[in-house]
This record gives C-alpha cells, structure tokens and sequence, in this order.
C-alpha cells in the first residue's frame, strides 16, 4: 500500500500516519522528498479499508498494490481454475468452450422445452439453461413456474443428457435448487446479495456469478470472493453487459473487455451471455464470435421453438434454426482460435 502525503504535511501528521499503519501490521519504508513523502506500507492486509487511512489529516491519497480479492486472483493462484462434471464437461482452462442454450424460462409446455433441449443439444451444446424462478422487473410479468420449472428442466436432463444451469433468487430456495440443477446462477440482480452468496458458498455445487447491471470488474470478483471465502472454490463468471448509453439499439453495453482483464487477475473461468448483453436477435452471433475470440470460456445463449410467443425475453431468443446456423459458424471459428494464446488464427 502507498499513502501519499500532501505537499505540507507536518511531521506529527506522517508520524501518525505511521504509527497507525504500524499498529495494524505494516511495515513501512518512508521516502521523504523535497515536495513530498511517502509511505509505503508493506503486508498482507487485504481487509484493510483504505478509508481508515485516507481521512487523516494530511494524507493525499492512498494507493492499493494488491487486489482486494485473495482467493480469485491470480496471486493466489495462477493456474486455471476447471470446473469439472461427472459427465466430462469441464469449465475453464485451455478446455473447449462450453456452450449453454435454452429458453429464458421454463413455461408450461413440457413438450416444447423438451423439443429445444434436444435441438440445442444435437447442435452441440452441453449444458442446457432456463429459468424456473424468474426475478422481472415488473410485478405483472411472468415470475417462472418455480418447483415445477425445475421438475420440467430435471425431465428435459433425463432425456437428453445435458446439464442444468438455473438462477437461484434467495437463501431459502438455495437446496430446494441444488436439489436439481447441476450449477446455481446469481443473476445481475443478486450479484451483490451477500447472504445469497455465503449460503451459495456453502452449498456444495458450482456456481455461476453474473456481473451487476453496473458492477465493476472489481466489485465483480469481490461478490466471486464472498461464495470462495465461504467454502467453494467452483465459481464460473459471467459477463452478461452493464448500462450503457444507448438502449434505442442494444439492451446493455457488453463489456468484452472484460473477458482478457479477468483472466489477467483471476484464474476464475469466464464465460459471455451475449443474449441479455445486447438484447437483439440479430446480434447474438457476432457478439457470441467475438467473446470466443476475446479468450471466452463459453457462451451462454437463449434459443427457444417460438420466440415470438415466448412468455420472456422473446426479442433476444435465437430460434432452433438459427442456433443451429451459429453453431455451425461457431465451431468453424474454434478451429481457428489458438486458445493458448487468445487470437483467432489467419
């Protein structure tokens, strides 16, 4: 850590700046200069809150050299965290991309979300996602079937063999989900619901952690710290876009960005939903590209048998067609990516 003093700064003020700094285990090293000093406060307090510091008289600024995150960055770790199934679909790492299809949520037709679950498969998607509980932003619109959703989700697994992603909204649905779904979805807006998170932490399946509509990639990695602190190593993010300035043509701005930055500083594997990150059809498949070739562990993509009658999200929903025309396109695209090293290849 370094604290920056002000140009006049008193010597009382950087002695007690020190003092406290050495009170909390810190070892410092002053380099006073002829305009000003500062202190570099050396251990591993990464609880520590800047703000203690920075409000006394005297100081500047103070400057972070580690990231808060312990357990996802990649000073703790620098391998690859793989997040491996009983099947032999694994997540992360130099694996291939994973590829997660299905409806926004399950509806009341059983028959239909069967026909999607085993066209996406056919395609060559392994994990099929769709939402029993649905948190919406208007009380009047379709809430999921809850219980049933995952009963329908459960059956649609039997009979094609893929696994299940589905959101978990609050703690006290947390085993009644995990009692059926391979991985346990945070949606955005439960990103930072830190009582969601311990429980999910303890619940013993892999989790998949949307970003926040407005999250930093900071705060991101710090709501993946909270379910690893509290005992799960098997977090899978997901970048799905933030509030951009301009919904007349996309939902939200996908951050592709972010997909290098995180691998940069986590070992967390990272996958993209490019349907909620643009919210149109017609540019799902080119975001889906560009992830992949952006260094993307997977992609995350609504499909559904009718999309102009489906009871959520219908504007962004590939039909069965379509996804089968991406794929193709897709796994052209994968044997052109040269994954050691994040580019497509010429």
């Amino acid at each position: 850590m370094i604290i920056v003093m002000e140009p006049r700064a008193t010597q009382e003020q950087i002695d007690k700046v020190v003092k406290a700094m050495e009170n909390k285990g810190f070892r410092i090293n002053i380099n006073q200069g002829d305009v000003m000093t500062v202190i570099a406060a050396i251990g591993d307090r990464r609880m520590f809150q800047p703000a203690s510091v920075a409000s006394f008289d005297g100081v500047r600024e103070v400057k972070l050299i580690q990231e808060p995150f312990k357990l996802a960055s990649r000073e703790s770790q620098n391998e690859d965290t793989v997040v491996e199934f009983e099947n032999g679909v694994k997540i992360g790492g130099l694996e291939k991309p994973v590829i997660m299809a299905g409806p926004c949520s399950v509806e009341e037709n059983l028959e239909g979300l069967l026909e999607i679950a085993h066209s996406v498969k056919a395609a060559g998607a392994t994990i099929l996602r769709g939402g029993a509980f649905k948190p919406r932003t208007s009380p009047y619109e379709f809430q999921g079937l809850e219980e049933l959703g995952l009963k329908y989700l459960a059956q649609a697994r039997k009979e094609t063999g893929l696994l299940v992603v589905t959101e978990v909204m609050d703690t006290n649905t947390v085993d009644l989900v995990a009692s059926y779904a391979d991985i346990l979805q945070v949606g955005a807006r439960n990103m930072q619901n830190f009582k969601l998170l311990k429980a999910l932490g303890e619940c013993g399946k892999p989790v998949m952690l949307k970003r926040g509509a407005a999250a930093t990639i900071r705060e991101f990695l710090l709501a993946a710290e909270h379910i690893m602190y509290n005992g799960n190593p098997n977090v899978i993010l997901c970048e799905r876009g933030i509030k951009g300035i301009d919904s007349h043509y996309s939902r939200n701005t996908l951050d592709l960005a972010s997909i290098p930055i995180i691998k940069k500083y986590s070992h967390l594997p990272i996958i993209v939903d490019p349907s909620h990150g643009t919210g149109r059809r017609y540019l799902i498949e080119p975001m889906s590209k560009a992830s992949l070739v952006c260094g993307a562990h997977g992609i995350m993509v609504e499909v559904h048998n009718d999309p102009d009658n489906a009871m959520c999200d219908g504007a962004q929903s590939l039909t069965l067609s379509m996804f089968d025309e991406m794929m193709a396109n897709i796994n052209q695209l994968i044997g052109r990516i040269d994954y050691d090293n994040n580019k497509a290849l010429k």
